[in-house]
């Protein structure tokens, strides 16, 4: 691999960020195994500091200088960088670091006038996003994992990524073959927090039990009743948009595995039993927002229902 002359990793999630600094710094120890490593960042640098560290040695030697946090760099700082970038230093490597946002934007837009090697590194916010970093992660640990197990183990550990890379690699390192949902639920059932959606799953699957004991679970650690509600109207309504939508349930707008996952569950319903769920959710809907006296009653009445 070519070491870059100038790195630019930008984006709040941390991870990433490392392992984009990581690689950087690899490649030149790659290249030449005597490279000086110096990781830094501005509070650590006194005034000339930087222009100290990116200056070459009297002997030629390769280095390798991160910067981290350049958003917090002071006017001096900054100057210092940018008069660096005009006349870079052909043996030294910078990586500059920013967390994302617009603090720091000017020199951002200074440096990336150089040309730089950008890495971004966005906050993985989206469930989908974080399911295909488990993917990506059993895939550089050069091991196989179900789309299923993936979203399992993603739910399980929610969205800490240096959470879900351990848990990648101790999955990996634990076991052997295809990683699918049992492989999961046997390191991490009870991790996840019980989510109204995960009561609805089971209650549409007609696992009545799962479900009850789910609920109870969820209703004891203080998930809302309202919000378990509201989860299996959604459940409901999306189960009968892709029943009644057939081979056009790709044009609703919800992502693929969940199309096939709904089409699973609506070949146990049918219109009436659909009809009839929904005002039973109406219902509870009702009772749990004051006119029932017992919401943890109205929501094992409505599971039992379904």
């Amino acid at each position: 691999m070519t070491v870059p002359p100038l790195t630019l990793v930008t984006g709040p999630e941390e991870l990433l960020a490392d392992r984009a600094v990581a690689e950087v710094v690899n490649a030149a120890r790659a290249a030449d195994p005597a490279v000086e490593i110096c990781d830094t960042a501005p509070g650590q640098l006194a005034p000339g500091g930087f222009a100290e560290l990116v200056s070459p040695s009297l002997f030629g030697e390769a280095k390798v200088v991160v910067l981290r946090g350049v958003q917090d760099l002071t006017p001096e700082q900054t100057t210092e960088v940018t008069r660096y970038l005009a006349d870079p230093a052909d043996t030294t490597v910078l990586v500059l670091v920013h967390t994302g946002g617009n603090k720091g934007k000017a020199l951002l837009d200074a440096v990336r006038k150089h040309k730089p090697n950008v890495v971004d590194c966005p906050k993985l916010s989206k469930p989908g996003d974080r399911v295909g970093f488990v993917k990506n992660e059993f895939r550089r640990a050069k091991r196989s994992v179900t789309d299923e197990a993936a979203r399992a183990l993603s739910d399980a550990i929610g969205s800490d990524l240096r959470e879900l890379a351990a848990a990648v690699s101790q999955l990996a390192a634990d076991t052997e073959g295809t990683i699918d949902e049992s492989v999961v639920a046997r390191y991490y059932q009870g991790r996840a927090e019980v989510s109204g959606f995960t009561i609805a799953d089971l209650a549409i699957e007609g696992k009545r039990y799962e479900a009850l004991e789910q609920l109870r679970f969820a209703l004891d650690t203080g998930v809302a009743p309202v919000l378990i509600v509201s989860a299996l109207a959604t459940g409901l309504r999306r189960l009968g948009k892709v029943a009644s939508a057939g081979n056009a349930a790709r044009d609703l707008g919800l992502p693929p595995w969940q199309v096939d996952k709904l089409r699973k569950q609506a070949r146990s319903w049918n219109p009436p039993r659909l009809a009839a769920a929904l005002r039973a959710v109406a219902a509870a809907d009702a009772a749990v927002k004051g006119a029932g006296a017992d919401p943890g009653y109205a929501l094992e009445k409505l599971v039992l229902t379904l």
